[in-house]
């Protein structure tokens, strides 16, 4: 499976996207929500950076603490948290609901309605659970079924020469 974010827009504090299927046909699944641009990774601030634009693996992770708060919350299809692996200068980067960038450390928020982030600096992404909820079982299918699941992150937000 072939996902792709588009990030359209850089805020004062947050950065809007697209999550797209494109494993086929390309195919819209929702909102996202990440940290802000910065221009030099290598000197990111904690919970306050976005994870540069490349290709990850996503595997899911079985332990933590979000694990185990998913476990609980989404009992009926939780089998392990989406986690964007091998990501560099970054840990832990996982794909989880939110609503602004004051819940993300970097991770990948999801969202069914989206908040123009040059007007609230925090960004918004709305209905996040029900978002969550529907892309997350065919993501976790393919890995469970021993497939593979890379993400791309584009950026259109930023001059290319930064």
């Amino acid at each position: 499976m072939k996902l792709e974010v588009l990030r359209i827009s850089s805020g004062e504090d947050s950065t809007s996207g697209l999550l797209f299927d494109v494993t086929n046909k390309r195919k819209f699944l929702c909102y996202t929500l990440e940290d802000e641009y910065r221009d030099s990774y290598k000197e990111k601030v904690m919970s306050e950076t976005r994870i540069p634009a490349g290709t990850y693996e996503v595997k899911l992770r079985t332990v933590g603490g979000m694990h185990k708060r998913y476990t609980d919350r989404f009992a009926d299809i939780h089998k392990g948290t989406l986690h964007v692996i091998n990501v560099p200068n970054f840990k832990y980067i996982l794909i989880h609901c939110g609503n602004t960038d004051e819940h993300t450390a970097g991770c990948l928020l999801v969202g069914d309605s989206q908040k123009n982030n040059q007007i609230n600096k925090d960004g918004y992404i709305g209905s996040s659970t029900k978002a969550y909820e529907r892309i997350y079982p065919p993501i976790a299918k393919e890995l469970e079924d021993g497939g593979c699941v890379e993400i791309t992150y584009i950026d259109y937000d930023v001059p290319k020469n930064k």
